[in-house]
């Protein structure tokens, strides 16, 4: 691919990812049967593409060196038959993951600084193809950066450390700034520490984080909840 017809505003580089990454997801999701049957392991290494006509294709790597562009995982269809299906799917899955933005970033490289932070926040902003396929799906309505919203917010921890979040928020966001932002933070209700072993839930109104047990909400509760007030936002809320 010639760099100079290439996408090359961040608009363009987002629109190929966009339809690429949905080219990826019918492969692994409406069509899987059909990609699952194209991953014959008797077959040499093959790669599943997405194209920016958002078609998806299994086929052989490209033979020149280096590539126009980055190439997807190779010999994907090797380890079909040695894992069970749904393992195998989240696999390819992740892998595709990782190739969708290693080719905008490829098509990016001419982006100052603030234009890269905006292409890869354009690309946050949607679910992954690793979260569609195993339906750790965010929702549509998850607000911008520029929202002025925390994006810690409405974010809950469960006891196995992952991440939950309510239906305003991407699932799963486990990122390693978002640890350290805890680590000083302190229950509203008993003062102590932060604790990833720990289930804990931030009120969207005064935006303080507490302990699940200290306010009696648990994962499974928090779940439901669209808008959650600690009790002492309950109680100013519900005076006259």
């Amino acid at each position: 691919m010639d760099m100079a017809s290439s996408p090359r505003t961040v608009e363009e580089i987002f629109k190929d990812y966009s339809a690429r990454r949905t080219a990826v997801i019918r492969a692994l999701t409406h069509d899987v049967d059909e990609f699952y049957g194209l991953c014959d392991p008797d077959k040499d290494n093959l790669c599943l593409y997405g194209h920016p006509n958002e078609a998806w294709e299994v086929t052989l790597p490209a033979e020149e060196v280096p590539p126009e562009l980055p190439e997807p995982a190779l010999g994907i269809n090797f380890a079909r038959d040695g894992m069970n299906r749904r393992d195998w799917l989240s696999l390819v899955a992740v892998h595709s993951d990782s190739w969708l933005v290693s080719v905008a970033f490829y098509l990016g490289a001419r982006l100052n600084r603030n234009e890269r932070k905006r292409l890869f926040s354009l690309i946050n902003d949607l679910p992954s193809v690793f979260e569609v396929v195993t339906e750790r799906k965010p929702v549509k309505d998850k607000p911008t950066v520029d929202s002025g919203s925390k994006s810690r917010g409405s974010t809950k921890r469960a006891n196995d450390g992952q991440v939950k979040s309510t239906p305003k928020f991407a699932a799963d966001e486990g990122y390693e700034e978002d640890e350290d932002e805890h680590n000083e933070t302190l229950c509203g209700s008993c003062g102590g520490n932060y604790n990833a072993d720990e289930f804990w839930i931030c009120c969207d109104i005064c935006e303080r984080w507490f302990h699940g047990k200290c306010v009696k909400i648990t994962p499974a509760k928090a779940e439901s909840i669209k808008q959650y007030k600690c009790p002492s936002c309950s109680l100013r809320r519900g005076r006259p």
